[in-house]
């Protein structure tokens, strides 16, 4: 990612298959082109969270063409700004790039598992996408 015209935020997790892969496409089908979006992981996995891309799936977005990306500084310097999704990423800022944590929803501490929890994880990231897509425009 470059700093460009156009604004650009990168979705950082663990793994990058599950939480970053689902903003990153619901922030692609919020905002179209006008944003640059970019996702990588911090000890980034092999594939997609299936639950992840069903769930998205369900509202008529697909993510499925995507692949998991390791988290290097050049991405987060070329950022305009980095949202680090759940508790367990830790990413420092770099370059002067603002992170930003989003203290996701985790159904499952409440017992919720499954499609359920992928739900409630996908409708929690949702609204917090529609308020970043909001400052941004």
């Amino acid at each position: 990612m470059s700093k460009s015209s156009r604004p650009s935020v990168l979705f950082v997790c663990v793994k990058n298959g599950g939480k970053s892969q689902m903003a990153a496409g619901l922030m692609r089908h919020r905002v179209g082109d006008t944003v640059d979006v970019c996702s990588a992981g911090t000890k980034a996995g092999d594939k997609l969270n299936a639950q992840s891309v069903e769930s998205l799936q369900e509202w008529g977005i697909d993510i499925s063409d995507q692949h998991t990306r390791q988290l290097t500084d050049d991405m987060i310097a070329g950022a305009d700004l980095v949202v680090v999704l759940g508790r367990d990423a830790q990413v420092w800022s770099v370059g002067g790039t603002p992170v930003e944590v989003w203290d996701t929803d985790e159904p499952f501490e409440r017992g919720i598992e499954g499609m359920q929890r992928m739900r409630l994880v996908r409708d929690d990231i949702a609204a917090r996408v529609d308020e970043l897509a909001d400052r941004l425009s």
